[in-house]
């Protein structure tokens, strides 16, 4: 089991309907997405970090490091914002730096830095709301939401089987791996490139036969493209709706009176 997953099914949220949760989560999500506002972004962020762990008692560390994995898409996007080319006799308004390169001049204005800093304010918050549904949430649980939506059952299928996939995928890379390296299959880079070869190509191989042995296994057992499921029995909770809507309702009172000012 994924320490991601694990943290799903044992934590302090996990006893709170997940339609309060995708419905908090997605709804600040959505805001955020939609007005693009820095104080909107670093409000959504602190309070879906407050929750996940103060609320959810995830521990900060494992939640930093949650936060660095999507940190060099994030900064690759940062990048080519910030930095502006131009020929060198072009003039551009309120220039902070600028280097040449032949003909060719490389500058960082305060509108760069401006727009950088929000994009980076704008997907953190994001990041923080679909961590917030990730780590308090087991997928079983949105699953069954999804079902009451009446969202196609192929698609929830699809999303359940890729879901179960991933762990497949994911021990069997860990065995192959360890065979490998208990052989010294990585100790220079081109017994390196070729293990790496091997590995991806045996991966491919072994999920696809334990794709075609699920395949099997569940036609034995009569499945006729519906699968049958149990769902969790959760409640309501007036006082959680009360804080979900005091929360977005203050989100967006701070944007109409701020946003855009601060």
């Amino acid at each position: 089991m994924l320490l991601i997953d694990k943290y799903a099914y044992f934590n302090r949220l996990k006893h709170i309907h997940p339609v309060e949760k995708m419905t908090f989560a997605l709804c600040l999500l959505l805001f955020a997405l939609t007005v693009k506002d820095t104080v909107v972004s670093l409000i959504t962020f602190a309070v879906m970090s407050a929750f996940i762990i103060l609320g959810a008692k995830i521990p900060l560390r494992y939640y930093i490091k949650l936060l660095l994995l999507p940190g060099f898409f994030l900064s690759s996007g940062i990048f080519t914002i910030l930095i502006s080319f131009a020929h060198v006799e072009t003039m551009a308004p309120d220039i902070l730096w600028s280097a040449k390169l032949g003909n060719w001049k490389v500058f960082i204005t305060e509108n760069n830095i401006e727009i950088a800093m929000n994009l980076a304010f704008v997907v953190l918050s994001s990041i923080s709301c679909l961590y917030f549904l990730t780590l308090t949430t087991p997928v079983n649980a949105i699953l069954q939401v999804l079902r009451k939506l009446k969202v196609p059952q192929l698609l929830i299928e699809i999303i359940e089987i890729t879901y179960r996939f991933i762990f497949v995928f994911l021990e069997t890379a860990i065995h192959i791996y360890q065979a490998q390296n208990s052989r010294l299959g990585y100790m220079t880079t081109k017994k390196w490139l070729h293990s790496l070869g091997l590995l991806i190509s045996s991966l491919f191989i072994n999920v696809f036969k334990r794709a075609k042995e699920l395949t099997i296994a569940m036609d034995s057992r009569g499945y006729t493209e519906d699968i049958m499921y149990i769902d969790d029995n959760y409640q309501y909770s007036a006082a959680n709706w009360l804080i979900i809507t005091t929360i977005i309702a203050s989100i967006v009172a701070v944007y109409l009176l701020f946003g855009g000012t601060l």
